[in-house]
């Protein structure tokens, strides 16, 4: 339940309407503020469930993924285009490859569950972005 929390999260606090086509949504992809955001959400969320000794602040990241959408909004963009982002299988996959290309630069072996929680202690006592969202059991 938890795993998916996070992802429900994003869509639940950037949605009110129904998808829009892709054109729609394409200039969210030039936010880079929002896009570091979701990402470091993202990378965060990867550290929780593959570290059995490190948790997710998930209050902490549903209000910051809130304020995210927020932002999106001042900027102009509607409910359903930020809807649209989110549940893009295209962005997905964008923000997928870029947090484990991160991941991998950090030291990452996605087979060895520990160095998720090497990166993740490092991503915590850096007080990072990500570190915001993790906390140690």
């Amino acid at each position: 339940m938890m795993k998916n929390l996070t992802l429900k999260s994003t869509v639940l606090a950037f949605a009110v309407m129904g998808a829009m086509p892709a054109q729609a949504f394409a200039g969210l992809a030039d936010e880079a503020d929002i896009n570091a955001g979701l990402l470091a959400v993202g990378i965060a969320d990867e550290i929780r469930k593959k570290c059995d000794s490190i948790s997710g602040r998930m209050i902490k990241g549903q209000f910051y993924l809130l304020e995210m959408a927020n932002l999106a909004k001042s900027r102009g963009y509607s409910s359903a285009e930020i809807k649209a982002y989110v549940k893009s299988d295209t962005e997905k996959a964008k923000v997928r490859a870029k947090g484990e290309a991160y991941l991998k630069s950090k030291g990452v072996d996605p087979s060895d569950p520990k160095s998720y929680c090497k990166v993740g202690y490092a991503e915590i006592a850096s007080k990072s972005q990500i570190g915001a969202f993790l906390k140690a059991k």
